[in-house]
């Protein structure tokens, strides 16, 4: 016998183990033979990440499918792994070594700080794999890769040398997101906007040759005429004044009258006396600010690329730590006196952090008459997400990806339908980035992390190997076939060869994203040619959250098709954001974020995970709210019960049981249900639509097997005909044993705990138990429950809004009954009565006067009312709830209608009063229905 109550606390670690004594999840476990395989790679979690909802979400939907299809009989390789994030791991040692009070990694050195890390790897990281489980991930954790474990470090090692060899990896000058505190390049998915309160200043920069040009600064619109000021200087506005220093150009727009004549000309720039050229480009909006922008190439991602387009110099005036460098800056001094005010400036500034010599810049701007205007300003800075500081565009030599070359054959893919995109609308996106990518900067300037494997000569000439052998190797051919001095400089040194001096190897390493890229074939074992790359590879759907569509699946698919020639996954699922209860997003400054493993601990894994896969709808955000976990744990309840009273009642499995055999019309009726419910199922889980089966499980399991199933057993369990309870009690357990499986890849630890129950010793566990492919159907068994669970559910609700006692009872009386209705209603008589709280049962021609009314079929079913309530007291009440809900309708409409309050209020407030408005329209037509019912029963 079951326990009175299912406690989650103590069945799922208990289930936990079971799963792994078995190795249930090897890949291959409980495969029929010949089986198709089935494989999902596991977007690797950072190995120093802790489970977050995104993550539960994420690995929720992955795990119903790869348990659905192992239940199917494939051959399933979920493959987990971790990624070694570098800045975040490297960051966390740091941490530790200054809490510590231990020597920093630049006193350590990088050998012994990468052993430190490796240590901390192995004690510290990792925990979110036990979350993981925790959740009921069904990943063959014995394979777990990691992306720097030995096979995978090959594989980077592989492809970075085959790339640069190819021409598609190379080093160049160019912008990068910099981050002046941990003092590396970082990604776009790094870089997080932050709203800031502050200024925009407006400068006057004067022309050069005593140029000077018409100025509009009134306009009288009754006559159309513009009074003009002769200028001799032209204004630019900037939030960075500490840029200025290494401005080379003023753009204006080739259309904007005002300065159409100016273009060509050229302007001093203050404080540094340089000759800068004014421009006519596009990017100059003629509508914002004064019209004319500074362009400041080495340090605006937009002012590069107009410095491209009008071959502009790039002066970079900035440290790596975000210092202003002028004194021994050849650049910055090239072309220009170094005297009068600028003797000045440079002593001043030099070595002088930028915000600081922000506002240096503006007092010597005003004390020179140079500044126009201060305007308060609110913009977006980006900010390092992990450094916390604001990020700069920084110049500096990296390493890049040739990714628009790459992108071509994966833009093909997605746009030949070899790759699909779940949602489709999902493929735009990927488009637009792919057909504008940007050469991808691979290289970070950390010690964690894949060391570039280049080698550099004393000239400076690069050797790309896969080890240091190989590169001097290499360096030796080169020196020696190329006469000069460095040949006879190397050959000296090879007359006493020491290593490391003819060569120096670069210092940084790749991305964390270069690894990850590889992830569908590296984790298989490529390089090598391994079984299970041949077997497993193309993976089959890949599941993620939209936001790294381009840093992840974009560049998987790249890698994928370069390497291997086939795509990584033939289908993309992207999942939606899971936000709080409101429609915000969760962030711990809001103090919004909700612990998935604090849901965990108080309702169980099952009701989390059936709350996110229900409400997974596809392009729609995850709107949590605990209170809806707690809902689900009930469900959950409600099944566990319903086996325990089936179980009470004799219920248990028959291994001759035949649904074709049965008779009875209520045991048709479910096995019907159940076959349109296993194949409802099915296809929504193959077409990703995990809300759909949640819904159609929980209405099969709620309402169909446990509210109206069991409940009509009742009779038959407690009556005399022995062969009616023998089929009932053997066709119930045979229900509940599907329904089980069918709820296996949603709810694992309670059904593997009630499977255990109901099928016994020697079954095996559910996760391999066979997915139900019932094919019994009685239509006629189906329409005939179906029409008594309406007419019942009807008047009940009938009831409940005409606020009808639950102890009293009326006659129900049906009017326009055909034959078969009126042979369900005797068969199913005491049932009506029961259910239904009506007296007695009676056919008439009309309907009586006072009775509320609902159609059944073609029949209408009259419940008479005045001897049940006060007609008069009941329409008095529901008319001034009406009246109530109705002044809220007109208030939330009228906040809605003010298109003040919906530009300027959250988004997730504006969505929440629309929910709101919704809910109220529902309840206003219910109550108007209610009221209508009343009038016909005056």
């Amino acid at each position: 016998m079951l326990e009175k109550t299912y406690d989650a606390a103590a069945v799922e670690p208990k289930i936990a183990t079971r799963w792994a004594d078995a190795n249930a999840f090897a890949a291959g476990a409980g495969a029929k033979p010949g089986a198709e395989p089935y494989c999902i790679v596991i977007p690797p979690p950072n190995v120093t990440g802790s489970l977050h909802m995104g993550h539960a979400l994420n690995n929720t939907l992955q795990d119903i499918l790869v348990r659905f299809q192992r239940m199917r009989g494939r051959d399933v390789l979920w493959q987990p792994g971790m990624d070694h994030a570098g800045i975040a791991t490297q960051m966390v040692v740091e941490r530790q070594l200054a809490e510590r009070k231990e020597p920093n990694r630049h006193e350590v050195g990088r050998e012994k700080f990468v052993e430190r890390i490796w240590n901390w790897k192995d004690e510290s990281g990792g925990i979110i794999f036990n979350q993981l489980k925790r959740l009921g991930a069904s990943c063959d954790w014995p394979r777990e890769r990691f992306t720097m474990d030995e096979g995978l470090s090959r594989a980077v090692l592989e492809v970075f040398v085959s790339l640069y060899k190819e021409g598609l990896i190379y080093k160049d000058k160019r912008l990068v997101n910099w981050d002046p505190k941990l003092l590396t390049a970082i990604s776009d998915l790094e870089v997080e906007p932050v709203e800031i309160k502050g200024n925009l200043w407006h400068f006057r920069y004067p022309l050069a040759d005593g140029v000077t040009y018409e100025h509009p600064v009134s306009h009288d619109e009754d006559s159309d005429t513009y009074q003009y000021e002769t200028r001799d200087y032209i204004i630019v506005a900037t939030t960075r004044p500490e840029t200025m220093l290494g401005d080379t150009a003023i753009a204006v727009n080739p259309e904007d009258s005002r300065y159409k004549d100016l273009i060509g000309k050229q302007a001093i720039l203050p404080l540094v006396g340089r000759r800068i050229d004014i421009v006519g480009d596009d990017y100059a909006d003629e509508t914002a600010g004064s019209g004319a922008v500074k362009i400041t190439p080495a340090h605006d991602f937009n002012d590069f690329e107009v410095g491209k387009r009008h071959h502009l110099r790039a002066i970079n005036i900035l440290t790596t730590d975000a210092r202003i460098t002028l004194k021994d800056n050849e650049d910055f001094l090239e072309g220009i006196a170094v005297e009068g005010k600028l003797i000045e400036v440079i002593e001043e500034l030099d070595g002088m952090d930028r915000f600081a010599a922000r506002k240096e810049i503006v007092v010597k701007m005003e004390e020179l008459g140079l500044l126009d205007e201060v305007e308060p300003h609110t913009h977006m800075v980006p900010h390092g997400d992990r450094g916390g500081v604001p990020i700069e565009p920084f110049l500096t030599d990296q390493w890049y990806v040739n990714a628009a070359e790459m992108a071509k054959p994966a833009i093909e893919s997605v746009r030949e339908g070899r790759t699909n995109f779940v949602p489709k609308n999902w493929e735009k996106t990927y488009f637009d980035w792919m057909e504008n990518i940007q050469p991808w900067c691979i290289s970070r300037q950390l010690w964690w992390g894949h060391q570039i494997p280049a080698w550099y000569g004393p000239d400076g000439q690069v050797f790309v190997e896969k080890d240091e052998e190989a590169a001097l190797e290499a360096a030796i051919q080169h020196y020696l076939a190329h006469e000069g001095p460095w040949k006879a400089w190397v050959e000296e040194k090879l007359e006493n060869f020491k290593p490391g001096e003819i060569l120096t190897r670069d210092e940084d390493v790749l991305d964390t994203w270069f690894s990850s890229a590889l992830w569908p074939f590296s984790t298989l074992g490529w390089p090598d040619k391994t079984p299970e790359l041949a077997r497993y590879y193309q993976t089959d759907v890949l599941v993620t959250g939209f936001d790294i569509i381009f840093f992840w699946v974009a560049r998987m698919m790249m890698m994928g098709l370069h390497f291997m020639d086939e795509e990584p996954f033939h289908t993309v699922y992207v999942h939606a954001l899971v936000r709080d209860k409101h429609g915000a997003k969760m962030s711990k400054s809001k103090g919004n974020v909700i612990d998935p493993l604090e849901l965990i601990d108080e309702y169980g894994a099952d009701a989390l995970r059936f709350t996110l896969a229900i409400m997974a709808a596809q392009g729609r955000d995850v709107k949590l709210d605990p209170s809806r976990v707690a809902g689900y744990r009930n469900f959950g309840t409600k099944l566990w019960n319903a086996t325990r009273f089936a179980d009470m009642n004799g219920a248990a499995l028959d291994p001759n049981f035949d649904p074709a055999s049965v008779k009875l019309t209520i045991n048709r009726w479910i096995l019907t249900e159940l076959t349109r419910t296993a194949a409802e199922v099915k296809t929504a889980i193959e077409g990703y639509k995990f809300n759909e089966a949640s819904g159609a499980l929980y209405r099969f399991v709620w309402h169909q097997v446990c509210d109206w199933y069991l409940e009509l057993l009742k009779p038959v369990f407690m009556g005399e005909d022995e062969a009616a309870k023998a089929e009932s009690r053997a066709c119930a357990a045979h229900v509940l044993a599907e329904a089980v499986k069918l709820l296996h890849p949603f709810m694992p630890f309670m059904t593997e705990e009630l499977w255990a129950h109901l099928a016994g010793e020697g079954a095996g566990l559910a996760c391999h138990a066979a997915w139900p492919e019932p094919v019994f159907e009685d239509e006629a068994a189906a329409a005939e429950i179906n029409w008594l669970i309406d007419l019942v559910s009807g008047l009940r609700s009938v009831r409940a809004e005409m606020n009808v006692p639950p102890s009293a009872k009326a006659p129900l009386v049906m009017v326009g009954t055909n034959t078969e209705t009126g042979e369900r209603l005797v068969r199913h008589e005491p049932a009506i009565m029961r259910l239904a709280r009506v007296s007695d049962i009676l056919l008439e021609a009309t309907a009586p006067r006072g009775s509320a009314q609902i159609v059944v079929g073609e029949a209408t079913a009259c419940l008479p009312l005045g001897d049940l309530i006060d007609l008069d007291a009941e329409k008095a009440r529901l008319q001034k709830a009406l009246g109530k809900v109705a002044d809220d309708i007109d208030k939330i409409e009228r906040k809605l209608g003010n298109d003040k309050f919906v530009a300027n209020a959250k988004p997730e407030v504006v969505a929440a009063e629309r929910e709101k408005l919704a809910d109220l329209i529902g309840q206003r037509e219910k109550l108007s229905m209610a009221i209508e019912r009343l009038g016909q029963a005056d």
